[in-house]
């Protein structure tokens, strides 16, 4: 626990990186363009302001080779609140979501412009299954409830490394079963409950398609899938293309998949959706990837697939990062928010 000194000391510190930051993205494109310079061949297209993020942060990220859980938490939430703004038009509600077992923690996010009975998307935050919460994609959740005018169920779940593999699908399985035997208590029209999730959250979302799947349940209305993992045995090219300075690093996707995939298990579907034999019946889907990610070709390989298997499938190559949704200081994650609103839109009708 940290001390009152400690806390303000934080708090102050934080102060001055957000102010840091939206100075940053406050800049022209232009002046970005001649501060950060242009990005390597094999990221042409990125947007001057994501460029510029993964030059600043990789200062630091790109020398790193190693993690503790619980410091990679704290600093997951310093940095969350830096880099995202608040919503006040939305509001928020904490739930408990009960199984047999026990209770998730969720929060739900309420478009005041919309407060009444509709379509919601349950969501799983990213964070490579051992950092991240409800509280560090709270930000994002509510400005993709306010931009689609949708309610945004928020789901924790256990954490690796100390809740190993498969505690995290079965979570997402759990909770998203506690929401559908009741949805209208969320005020959700039942027939239009989709599931969304970022990074390590869309490979929970696709894994609950396939155990629905496999149980004979019905799928959601759809699934959003926002830069997800669907390969962690790491066979794309682009986890070496993009492997150092475009934020997120193969070093740290490398520790995530070590404190998350057990000895032998890579290609468990449960765990690498793309190894699936059997695609057909799914939901609709979004599949968003980052133009500079580690994670693109794995994604766009996982649409392709579920295009292939007959699903309705869009795929969204974003000229950014991966974590735009959580940057919602930048012009361009705000762009990103705008066109995820009108597919998610167009999949919840």
């Amino acid at each position: 626990m940290l001390s009152v000194k400690s806390e303000g000391v934080m708090k102050l510190v934080q102060g001055l990186l957000r102010m840091a930051v939206r100075l940053l993205f406050s800049m022209p494109d232009g002046l970005l363009r001649r501060i950060f310079g242009k990005p390597p061949a094999e990221a042409a297209t990125l947007r001057p302001d994501a460029w510029a993020m993964g030059k600043v942060i990789g200062l630091a990220e790109d020398k790193r080779t190693d993690w503790d859980p619980e410091q990679a938490r704290e600093e997951t939430e310093f940095m969350a609140a830096a880099v995202s703004l608040p919503v006040p038009e939305v509001i928020s509600q904490d739930w408990i979501l009960d199984d047999e077992k026990s209770g998730l923690a969720a929060r739900l996010f309420i478009p005041g412009s919309n407060p009444l009975a509709g379509p919601m998307l349950v969501h799983f935050h990213g964070g490579g299954w051992v950092q991240g919460s409800i509280d560090s994609h709270g930000n994002a959740c509510a400005w993709l409830a306010r931009e689609a005018g949708i309610r945004v169920l928020s789901v924790e779940y256990r954490l690796a490394p100390e809740n190993p593999f498969p505690a995290q699908a079965d979570d997402a399985l759990a909770a998203w079963r506690s929401v559908m035997s009741d949805p209208a208590r969320f005020g959700a029209d039942p027939e239009r409950v989709g599931v969304a999730g970022d990074s390590a959250g869309g490979q929970m979302a696709a894994v609950l398609c396939l155990d629905l799947k496999e149980a004979g349940e019905p799928q959601p209305a759809c699934q959003i899938l926002i830069y997800p993992v669907t390969d962690c045995t790491g066979s794309f090219p682009s986890r070496s293309t993009f492997a150092r300075g475009y934020y997120l690093t193969q070093a740290r996707m490398d520790w995530f998949e070590k404190c998350f995939v057990p000895e032998g298990e890579g290609t468990n579907p449960r765990l690498s959706p793309i190894f699936a034999e059997d695609l057909t019946g799914l939901a609709p889907a979004l599949v968003s990837v980052s133009l500079a990610d580690p994670l693109r070709d794995e994604g766009a390989a996982f649409a392709e697939r579920l295009m292939e298997a007959g699903v309705p499938t869009v795929l969204d190559t974003m000229p950014m990062l991966h974590a735009w949704f959580n940057l919602t200081t930048s012009r361009s994650s705000r762009k990103g928010h705008a066109l995820l609103a009108r597919r998610v839109n167009e999949l919840l009708g």
